[in-house]
């Protein structure tokens, strides 16, 4: 159960802070406006609210297996937003991310 709450908690903090850079990106980038900053800095401080609720208590841990996340959910970010259509290597890298959070969040660890 622990794991399963884990990975939840990994997808929100991607679906925050993915979708509010995103966001401020649109209200910039694509001159959308003040209110679409304004959404992306409240998702993104929603995202440092999400993390502190992971069950392991060390933020090195947490936030170097979440870059894992962030990967893999940036590229599916920008598959489904923008049209994004990642190579081989793109895949193959999202992969080896998604192996780098599997051994930090839950590898065995010695009590």
């Amino acid at each position: 159960m622990t794991v399963v709450r884990s990975l939840v908690l990994f997808v929100a903090a991607a679906i925050c802070e993915i979708g509010g850079a995103w966001l401020v990106w649109q209200g910039v980038r694509e001159h959308k406006g003040w209110v679409w900053v304004g959404a992306g800095v409240v998702a993104l401080g929603l995202y440092g609210f999400v993390a502190t609720l992971q069950p392991d208590a060390h933020f090195g841990r947490i936030l170097a297996a979440y870059g894992g996340v962030f990967v893999v959910g940036s590229l599916l970010w920008g598959m489904v937003a923008d049209g994004f259509r990642p190579d081989r290597y793109d895949v193959a890298g999202a992969l080896l991310c998604l192996g780098g959070v599997a051994v930090i969040m839950y590898g065995p660890r010695s009590a």
